[in-house]
């Protein structure tokens, strides 16, 4: 059971999560585009807060992807690296793109690649139409970031092009009995995620359910 200190914490880490790349602005950084994101060193103190470890779980995650030595996977609103710089480690034959639409977070990954030596991870500048991927990928990642889409099954339409033959999307985001996250009003069902996934040609093939508060669904 958190205590008042950790639930408060754990509140101002989503909220500094949640914004992203694909609708108004990237993911990953604060609720509500009115804050500013020029200082990337001190938002990568809250999203890569080890605080965080607890309920995200990215190790976990990141086995239960299945992904190969060789596998190419795109990060979309990857804010400071929290699973992009993880993914690069498993990907010692593949690469890794980190995705984002606020300038300071694509140059501040770019410099944490480097500094960690990870040739494999680039980070890219996205829009809202498109992550901009250089290349076709095998696994494409939305953590935190679906219920953040403006025109979501124009938009997976749109990044279907960027996927492999048997390419997948996996989505992890806030449940709405989940006691953090943004409002309850501004999150979706997995129902309604799995129904709008189905509008856009892409069938559920995994559900994982080891997330405190947060569904995991993967597509194909």
């Amino acid at each position: 059971m958190f205590n008042k200190t950790t639930t408060m914490l754990c509140r101002i880490i989503i909220l500094a999560m949640l914004s992203l790349v694909i609708g108004k602005v990237c993911a990953q950084t604060p609720h509500t585009h009115q804050h500013s994101f020029s200082n990337a060193s001190q938002w990568a103190q809250v999203f890569d807060d080890p605080e965080r470890d607890k309920w995200q779980q990215p190790h976990q995650v990141i086995q239960a992807l299945e992904i190969k030595p060789d596998s190419i996977v795109a990060d979309i609103g990857s804010g400071t690296g929290y699973f992009a710089t993880r993914l690069a480690h498993m990907v010692p034959q593949g690469a890794i793109y980190g995705v984002d639409a606020e300038p300071e977070m694509v140059n501040f990954l770019k410099e944490r690649a480097e500094k960690l030596g990870l040739k494999n991870l680039y980070s890219i500048q996205g829009s809202a139409e498109s992550p901009r991927l250089p290349k076709k990928v095998d696994l494409i990642l939305f953590v935190d970031v679906y219920h953040h889409i403006e025109k979501r099954i124009g938009y997976l339409k749109a990044v279907r092009s960027s996927l492999n033959d048997g390419g997948r999307i996996a989505v992890i985001d806030f449940r709405q009995d989940s006691p953090i996250g943004p409002p309850v009003k501004d999150r979706f069902s997995s129902s309604q995620v799995v129904e709008e996934f189905k509008q856009a040609g892409f069938s559920l093939i995994k559900e994982n359910e080891f997330l405190p508060n947060q569904y995991f669904l993967i597509f194909k």
